[in-house]
């Protein structure tokens, strides 16, 4: 009869522990030592040979292609860097500019320019003295065009015809 699978109860079933051998001993493998035997001459087919050759080829091919495009790279990773330090130096010089613009705009005031003159040019502003009044006649000095200004537009020969005709 099979046993049940199934043990009713809360007991555990009690199951069957095999011993462990002592007495077996593991045995490792053996290393060969293999002599050295010359080698054989192995003839390499022409399809073979032109496998080999077609793919050194390609080889060498991507290698190049790989380094022409690191070449390329770098030298785009250099005008780039040339690109910002003219960025920088334009924007240094715009700002100096500016600063440039400023400074002139402050010189113009009247007050420096007066200072400047009194400093450097040795002027003074003047006394009663040196001020001379004079009289002038109360006589208009703008004279009114008393001709007449024509303006000619241009003609055609035949208007100058008809104008010539109903003149006379």
């Amino acid at each position: 009869m099979a046993k049940a699978r199934y043990q009713y109860g809360t007991s555990p079933r009690k199951t069957e522990v095999q011993q462990p051998r002592r007495n077996r001993v593991e045995k490792k493998p053996k290393l060969k030592v293999v002599k050295d035997v010359p080698r054989q001459n192995v003839e390499v087919s022409k399809a073979q040979r032109k496998k080999q050759i077609q793919f050194t080829i390609l080889t060498i091919f991507v290698f190049l292609v790989l380094l022409a495009i690191g070449y390329r790279n770098s030298q785009i990773s250099i005008k780039f860097s040339e690109m910002q330090n003219q960025k920088k130096q334009l924007a240094t010089l715009q700002k100096e500019n500016e600063q440039l613009k400023i400074s002139i705009e402050s010189g113009l005031n009247l007050t420096n320019i007066a200072n400047e003159a009194k400093t450097k040019l040795g002027m003074q502003k003047l006394t009663n003295k040196q001020t001379v009044y004079i009289t002038l006649p109360k006589k208009d000095y703008v004279e009114a065009t008393t001709e007449k200004v024509i303006i000619e537009e241009e003609k055609s020969w035949i208007q100058e015809i008809a104008d010539w005709i109903f003149q006379k």
